[in-house]
């Protein structure tokens, strides 16, 4: 709108009125002619998805937003496409914010997208909607939101499977990850999906059932175990998880071995390593000292996030990328 007002500007004031027209058509028709050039190498995407072009901490890459709809809803989300991408399979790491936050706010303190261009993934980052939930939260601990085929669940894996189709992404190496609700949602895919994700990075959230309705979701975020989970110990959410979580894989914490350390500068730490019997690392449990309720090692740029650290985002890809799945491509598109 600036530019035509002044070239209106510039024509009224001038004493030679018909040259000046000329002189402005032209320009004009060198303007579409550049516009014509332009779409002629972009082609629009016949799957709705708006290409923009970002920079992303020095590295000029695709952020795409798009959206997803099945028989169960829709939601919006943001993918993010590495600069290396050139049609070679790819992993694919789904990450899901917390409440309140946006898909661009999570992308922006996880510095996922970073990490993708080093470690050559496309990230996709699903939203939520006020309309699902008016604070943003996904709804983990729904009874409708929980299980394979129903729900927000389903909803997820098909934009998962969508992103899939649509590019080159090496099928045993999808994973999810989150935060706070974003985490237990992480959770409940990961219980719900484990034929599509082959790992799962859950910060700061909870298992999948630990609740079933409002009044037992806030009940656990307290530490005190819903009754209808199954677990009366009272365990910190933590531990309920990593419970739950050798439960699922057939393991045990007989053989878990433990660190401690402390980020130069930053909060002190401990991780727990449980294998299975022919020693693979099947999950990492980190207890961070002193911190709050917020992504580790995260950006100032992004909302709840801790720059004095560990580094979660870095953690979870090292993990993520340990882990791979073995079925079959034709059995992994089977999500009802």
């Amino acid at each position: 709108m600036a530019t035509s007002n002044g070239i209106l500007a510039r024509l009224f004031a001038a004493k030679r009125l018909t040259r000046v027209g000329r002189l402005v058509a032209g320009r004009l028709r060198q303007a579409c002619a550049l516009v014509r050039r332009i779409l002629r190498r972009s082609p629009a995407r016949a799957d709705g998805a708006d290409r923009e072009p970002t920079a992303v901490d020095g590295h000029a890459g695709q952020f795409v937003s798009g959206s997803y709809a099945n028989q169960v809803g829709s939601r919006p989300y943001k993918l993010y496409i590495p600069t290396s991408y050139a049609e070679q399979r790819l992993p694919l790491v789904v990450m899901l914010h917390g409440c309140t936050q946006t898909a661009d706010a999570f992308a922006n303190g996880t510095r996922m997208n970073a990490l993708a261009e080093e470690r050559q993934c496309f990230v996709l980052y699903p939203e939520q909607t006020h309309a699902a939930n008016r604070s943003r939260c996904w709804n983990w601990f729904k009874r409708g939101d929980q299980s394979r085929g129903q729900g927000e669940p389903a909803i997820l894996a098909g934009m998962t499977l969508e992103v899939m189709r649509q590019y080159r992404i090496d099928q045993s190496k999808v994973y999810v990850a989150g935060l706070s609700a974003g985490g237990a949602m992480a959770a409940v895919l990961g219980t719900a999906y484990p034929d599509i994700y082959a790992a799962v990075g859950v910060h700061s959230g909870l298992a999948s059932g630990s609740a079933h309705d409002l009044l037992s979701a806030l009940a656990v975020m307290r530490g005190i175990r819903a009754p209808m989970s199954g677990d009366r110990s009272g365990s910190k959410n933590g531990e309920h998880l990593v419970s739950r979580s050798l439960g699922q894989n057939g393991a045990s914490g007989a053989d878990a071995s433990t660190e401690r350390a402390q980020v130069p500068g930053g909060h002190a730490y401990t991780r727990t390593m449980y294998r299975d019997s022919t020693g693979r690392a099947i999950l990492e449990y980190w207890r961070v000292h002193g911190g709050g309720h917020a992504w580790f090692g995260g950006s100032l740029r992004g909302s709840y996030t801790d720059p004095r650290g560990p580094d979660a985002s870095g953690e979870m890809i090292r993990f993520f990328y340990q882990n791979a799945l073995k079925q079959r491509s034709y059995d992994r598109f089977r999500v009802a």
